[in-house]
């Protein structure tokens, strides 16, 4: 059993959506196949992975580096022994020879990519949904009900109040009982005529998040935080740079409600520096650590023991990026649930057809592997990458 092929393609995922900080109008995804020797219904065995939206594409260093640490290596060194399948942790440790600790940036996002699809090769290889393998690997007992709440209400030219309620209001009509929508891109006398607007649409059907995408300074990030604890909020969002833990902290003597970060944090060593100095209280906040952008889900795993030992549960994890693979390691490994896009970022995130929100939860299909095959849009663009 080997790899023999490892191939990608840097492709547009362009939208003319902006949050606080970015505009996705020039935004790319790297689209990765791994090609293995194994034959399953007269077709080779192929995993697929992508990045998540918010990061670049990484075909220069999947390319110049991360691809050839895989084909280069002997194959042997690849599996596992107990079973002779690949063995994620080996490929792991071999696109990782030869590099410096720290600098948990773009390479992290390489490397999560490719970490993506050898695990849904090793899934498919076994036959199992790659969320039914990770609970009996660890001992758990896998849930396939997944919670998911609705991520939209990006800022766009032209688009006022009624867009954003019809926005929100189309989120609850597919079953959503947790909306989110962006702030800080305008004043805050703006957002909370925003924020006031959604809460007004959605009444008692639904909770509402906001999310600031890392803008704010201290004191900006105060002021949002004394006008937002008048509402009841599913939580604050990402208030100012994802590595200014005492900005974070801080935070927590202003806005008693529930807070969330995480998605920009790209190791277990940041995941750590965050509970140690980020002030998070385990009975309210969230973390979105997204396995995708930090080095995937072998290093996730990392992460997940760091916040046992900090006394954290993993069903306080609901990862950022709105992928198919956080849904699976949610309902293998206990998470609190996932992002989901329902209307953006397409193909890549979504559910498998036929999969449907009811009372804000998706049902994972019993499908090989992370269950791409079973999105006719996704596996379309990802069978010609392989072909």
């Amino acid at each position: 059993m080997r790899i023999v092929e490892v191939r990608e393609i840097t492709q547009p995922i362009a939208s003319p959506i902006r949050n606080a900080y970015i505009d996705f109008s020039k935004m790319t995804a790297s689209l990765v196949a791994v090609v293995t020797d194994v034959v399953r219904g007269g077709r080779p065995v192929v995993g697929y992975g992508f990045n998540s939206n918010g990061r670049y594409g990484q075909g220069g260093l999947i390319r110049e580096r991360f691809r050839n640490r895989i084909l280069e290596a002997d194959p042997r060194s690849l599996l596992d022994d107990t079973c002779g399948n690949i063995d994620p942790a080996k490929v792991w440790a071999a696109m990782m020879q030869n590099e410096k600790p720290g600098g948990h940036g773009e390479r992290s996002v390489a490397v999560g990519t490719l970490d993506m699809a050898v695990w849904d090769a090793v899934a498919k290889i076994e036959g199992k949904p790659l969320f039914r393998l990770l609970a009996e690997r660890h001992g758990l007992e896998a849930n396939p009900s997944v919670f998911v709440y609705a991520a939209g209400g990006y800022y766009y030219p032209g688009k006022g109040d009624e867009q954003l309620r019809a926005e929100m209001r189309g989120y609850l009509d597919r079953g959503y009982n947790v909306v989110k929508m962006k702030i800080g891109g305008a004043s805050i006398e703006e957002d909370r005529r925003r924020v006031e607007a959604v809460l007004s649409e959605i009444g008692n059907q639904a909770q509402l998040a906001v999310d600031a995408n890392g803008r704010f300074d201290l004191e900006t990030g105060i002021a949002y935080a004394k006008m937002l604890r008048d509402y009841p909020l599913f939580w604050y969002e990402e208030v100012g740079d994802p590595l200014d833990y005492a900005l974070q902290a801080a935070l927590s003597e202003f806005y008693p409600g529930a807070m969330a970060t995480g998605e920009n944090l790209f190791s277990h060593q940041d995941a750590r520096n965050l509970l140690r100095y980020g002030g998070m209280r385990p009975d309210r906040d969230w973390l979105q650590f997204d396995c995708a952008l930090s080095y995937g889900l072998v290093e996730y795993l990392r992460t997940l023991e760091v916040l046992k030992q900090f006394g954290w549960s993993p069903s306080r994890c609901v990862p950022h990026g709105g992928h198919q693979m956080s849904l699976m390691i949610a309902a293998g490994l206990g998470l609190g649930g996932n992002e989901s896009y329902p209307d953006l970022f397409q193909p890549y995130g979504g559910f498998p057809d036929g999969v449907r929100v009811e009372n804000g939860r998706v049902t994972m299909p019993e499908l090989p592997g992370i269950g791409f095959e079973g999105k006719s849009d996704l596996i379309k663009v990802m069978r010609e990458l392989a072909a």
